[in-house]
């Protein structure tokens, strides 16, 4: 017959514990398609740099404002929604020698590693796919806070992020005369805490 000893399992309990709490700790979000923005930047036949809007269809995000080492996060922007502060231009920059948004509707990202520098302040490793072509993308971000809405409906993560993009990298060749190669991107993401956010799923929204 066997006994329950239990100074035998008091040290493994104590030794899983730690564990237990760390994963615990970690939360899951799902971006908050309204407050969150992708604003991006490229040259026009060398006079000025216009700005476009895009926004995020959906995504989730794991984070733990403590322990960096278990985030990630996975998002799908609309092209089709692109706002370049016209309907003719936003509609020339949708035709196939372009984003070709029948096509290719949806940008999608899905992170490998988060590097942190310091409480603040990483580098965001993942894929881009893009215009149906994948390429590693780092993007440096800020970390600005985590906390309850000042009605306290939501608990809410923010960053910001900046990020460098070559269109021609992508399969975005046309018009190399009058469209910059560079595009500058900039990320204001906001992100609702939800124990029930999941993986996106692989099949485009």
């Amino acid at each position: 017959m066997l006994r329950f000893r239990p100074l035998v399992w008091l040290p493994w309990l104590a030794a899983m514990l730690p564990l237990g709490s760390a994963h615990a700790a970690s939360a899951s979000y799902r971006y908050d398609t309204v407050h969150s923005q992708i604003v991006f930047s490229i040259s026009h036949d060398g006079y000025s740099r216009p700005f476009g809007r895009l926004h995020i269809a959906k995504g989730w995000l794991r984070f733990d404002p403590d322990d960096w080492s278990t985030a990630a996060t996975e998002l799908d922007i609309d092209l089709a929604g692109v706002d370049m502060g016209d309907a003719d231009w936003n509609e020339a920059v949708c035709k196939p020698a372009l984003l070709d948004c029948t096509r290719h509707r949806y940008a999608h990202f899905v992170s490998s590693q988060v590097e942190r520098k310091d409480d603040h302040h990483g580098v965001l490793h993942g894929q881009l796919t893009l215009h149906g072509i994948s390429q590693p993308l780092s993007i440096p971000f800020t970390f600005n806070r985590a906390a309850r809405t000042i009605y306290g409906l939501h608990t809410v993560a923010g960053f910001s992020a900046t990020a460098m993009l070559d269109r021609e990298a992508f399969g975005i060749t046309a018009n190399a005369g009058s469209i910059g190669q560079q595009v500058s991107v900039w990320l204001e993401l906001e992100a609702i805490r939800d124990e029930h956010a999941t993986t996106t799923s692989k099949e485009q929204p």
